[in-house]
């Protein structure tokens, strides 16, 4: 690939996953201040803590510390899960927007291509050989769990991102 349709397709994926960030912020906005704090679901998580997860677990291991290889303290065990209580929602905001930025600029030196600089120690191989393969994984996650969080809001207040027609019967 040409060095400039490698650029074109890395800022086409940044650019996807940069909207799938902002569909996370803005479904965590949109829902009341308590129901950020508590569980909609059987499985226990909340979307703060959710949003840690992203936060945490994926922006900051994926890009900071396996492709970049960046010594950055990681989560152990379920911590990426758990938002600190006094950890306003604000701040929990602005924690996953600044870790989104030094994200995207812990990559945007790498070609696509670039292999994984860092991973586990005795987790074997990473899932994935390369930035590109990070990226999508990346961009799969986010949404997946930007859907979870359209079904809380809908749970909670009925709101939705998008407003379907109702099924004709």
């Amino acid at each position: 690939m040409d060095i400039n349709a490698e650029q074109t397709t890395k800022s086409e994926l940044l650019e996807w996953l940069d909207a799938q960030r902002a569909h996370v912020a803005e479904q965590v906005r949109a829902l009341p201040a308590e129901a950020r704090r508590r569980s909609h679901v059987p499985s226990g998580w909340t979307p703060r803590g959710l949003l840690r997860h992203l936060t945490l677990d994926v922006e900051r291991v994926w890009f900071r510390a396996v492709m970049a290889g960046e010594p950055v303290e990681l989560p152990q065990g379920y911590d990426g899960w758990t938002a600190p209580e006094t950890q306003s929602d604000e701040e929990l905001l602005e924690q996953y927007a600044d870790e989104c930025r030094l994200a995207t600029a812990a990559v945007s030196d790498l070609p696509l291509d670039t292999r994984p600089a860092w991973w586990f120690e005795g987790g074997g191989n990473p899932p994935y050989s390369s930035l590109r393969e990070v990226l999508l994984h990346v961009i799969v996650e986010t949404a997946t769990h930007a859907g979870h969080l359209d079904v809380c809001r809908e749970l909670v207040d009925g709101g939705q991102r998008l407003v379907l027609d109702e099924p004709a019967t």
